[in-house]
């Protein structure tokens, strides 16, 4: 399968607000003893983890024009997956960067630690579900490009 931009971006929005917010939700409470403020709240845990996931989530679309554009240049139109891997460490820095800069909301001091537990975890985990069992609870999703809807 070779995904089309539209379906590339509605991939990573549907398994951000899947998979993402899944994990986020059951991996929130270990990240409370990583945070740097020992009277940080688990709603502080969470308002830090949800606002990396809606990072990921609208700055994400623009990488996709980005990845899209560079894509053009390779014969195939595509990335080799671990390309799909690999393209989280400057996700990442940018969305730790952005965070720190107080947006999408101010989550006060944003602890390295958790953040990098937090957003690392989540990229593998929704790269293989992207790689695996998206491709066989929907079949069609391969042949359409990646689209869902």
């Amino acid at each position: 399968m070779t995904p089309t931009l539209f379906g590339r971006i509605q991939t990573r929005l549907f398994l951000v607000a899947t998979v993402g917010v899944l994990w986020t939700l059951l991996i929130g409470p270990a990240l409370a003893g990583m945070m740097s403020d020992p009277d940080a709240t688990t709603g502080d845990v969470y308002r830090l983890a949800f606002g990396a996931l809606v990072l990921v989530a609208v700055v994400g679309i623009g990488w996709e024009l980005i990845y899209h554009a560079l894509q053009q240049y390779r014969w195939e139109k595509d990335w080799p997956t671990f390309f799909g891997l690999v393209t989280g460490l400057p996700e990442g820095i940018v969305v730790a960067l952005l965070l720190g800069a107080g947006l999408p909301w101010d989550v006060g001091d944003v602890p390295l630690g958790a953040y990098t537990v937090h957003f690392a975890t989540t990229w593998v985990l929704i790269w293989l579900v992207a790689n695996g069992p998206m491709q066989v609870l929907f079949p069609r999703w391969r042949f359409r490009g990646g689209q869902l809807l």
